[in-house]
């Protein structure tokens, strides 16, 4: 199976890419197949409601992540790459008051979200933690059609059957010139092939796209990171859920910016930098607005902070190298996703921050010229300091510790790469077996610190 840059960076919306993106994607998925007319020929009834029910970590945190507020958007036909984050409430809010959803080249279904979206605390769904389940049925209640899907990170949604492929599959079934699985594949034909991992990435990208249409799809999410970026340092308030959050990346902005200008040295000004960027996008994505999954929303901070910083402080971080910034990252991206996961209900937050910052490191590393074998180095070291990281979000919201959690993966980031520029590329621990001791590390956490907010900081937090 082939992962692209673009299935790792999916522009979309908040708080969450496994519970609001995802769910969204599941309410669209069964809409077709409700227009397909994937119902037993026998049944001369046509649907006329729809019910949905969320199961394992999508029921205990859901509210919180707003994912029935993504299903009820996704049955209205909205898209989260697409969706209007302003028109949001007014959508629901009409679903909610006259009972039905009306999607475009749909004749209309009843559809009440206080009777008909359920959050099933009590029947998990066997392939995933993030586990859906919708039905339709026609005017005398006779059910037409049942799909299940899973929310697995990242935004992806799968069905039973595709999720058994995807952990089937190997990039080296892919059709593209450089198919590597690991990293140690990839160091190997970088070796052989005396090209970068970017250089690879592109090469197996434009199998599939033009170079004209992968550069300019790569402009448009480092776009849209940027753009979070900086709506984030311009807004100001509470975020909402409850927990009175108050938005801070705006006054630390003012504060750097006035320091700047004085041309005041501070120690600590590099963190402060990295730190706010990236709590203005996870501001922002808490808040429900436009982002970029990197590679899911929970962790969406960590790699537009870190390129970001580099644009911002390094004169020669170009166009190219922010491409091949995105290239590297996805690159390592896809190999943790692969052999690992990057959902915080299936391994804790080390497969989303702890991802992020592998990614960004090597992001880093690479356009500061570093070697295949350094770049691999900076993904190892940052991911080992991330090893064992619970998901255990205060009140269900993308908040308390998600915020701070991307700052400091993107200062762990950034260390991770200068670490590895200074050695030569040679280190212990592979990062193969890294990301294979994530993987067992997840398979063994409670599933209390597993997005669940049964456990950790989520019931030793209860107000804030």
């Amino acid at each position: 199976m082939f992962l692209s840059v673009f299935d790792v960076f999916k522009i979309g919306i908040g708080p969450s890419s496994s519970h609001t993106m995802g769910p969204m994607t599941a309410a669209r998925r069964f809409l077709d197949d409700l227009a397909a007319g994937n119902w037993p020929r026998a049944a001369r009834a046509r649907p006329a409601a729809i019910a949905v029910s969320l199961h394992g970590s999508l029921a205990f945190t859901g509210i919180g992540h707003g994912s029935d507020r993504a299903v009820i958007l996704g049955l209205a036909g909205e898209d989260p790459k697409t969706v209007d984050p302003d028109a949001m409430d007014s959508i629901i809010a009409e679903i909610r008051e006259t009972g039905r959803v009306t999607p475009p080249g749909h004749p209309g279904y009843r559809f009440r979200p206080a009777v008909d979206l359920v959050f099933d605390k009590q029947t998990p769904l066997p392939g995933h933690p993030n586990g859906l389940q919708f039905s339709a049925f026609d005017s005398d209640g006779q059910r037409l059609l049942r799909r299940v899907y899973y929310s697995i990170g990242g935004g992806f949604v799968v069905t039973a059957e595709e999720l058994e492929a995807v952990r089937s599959a190997s990039p080296a079934e892919a059709d593209v010139p450089w198919p590597f699985a690991d990293a140690s594949e990839m160091l190997d034909m970088a070796k052989r092939s005396r090209l970068s991992i970017a250089a690879m990435k592109r090469a197996n990208e434009e199998a599939r796209l033009s170079r004209t249409t992968l550069d300019r799809q790569l402009d448009q999410v480092w776009s849209v990171m940027s753009g979070c970026i900086d709506r984030g340092l311009d807004q100001r308030g509470e975020l909402p859920g409850g927990l009175r959050v108050k938005r801070r990346a705006a006054a630390i902005h003012d504060q750097l910016k006035d320091k700047w200008q004085r041309n005041e040295v501070d120690p600590l000004m590099a963190n402060d930098w990295l730190s706010v960027f990236a709590m203005a996008v996870n501001e922002e994505n808490a808040a429900g607005g436009r982002v970029v999954t990197a590679p899911t929303n929970g962790a969406a901070g960590v790699i537009p902070a870190v390129l970001r910083y580099a644009t911002q402080f390094n004169a020669g971080t170009g166009d190219g190298a922010i491409r091949d910034f995105l290239l590297t990252a996805a690159a390592i991206g896809g190999i943790i996703k692969h052999r690992a996961s990057i959902s915080g209900a299936e391994v804790g937050c080390q497969g989303e921050v702890g991802s992020a910052s592998a990614m960004a490191a090597a992001g880093l590393c690479a356009i500061m010229g570093g070697t295949p074998e350094q770049v691999e180095n900076a993904a190892e070291i940052a991911l080992e300091h991330h090893l064992g990281m619970t998901c255990d979000p205060v009140g269900g919201l993308v908040q308390i510790p998600c915020i701070e959690r991307n700052a400091f993966g993107a200062v762990k980031a950034v260390t991770a790469a200068s670490l590895a520029l200074k050695g030569d590329g040679t280190h212990a621990v592979p990062l193969d077996a890294c990301v294979e001791t994530m993987r067992q590390t997840g398979q063994d956490m409670s599933e209390k610190y597993k997005e669940t907010s049964l456990g950790g900081l989520a019931v030793n937090v209860v107000a804030c």
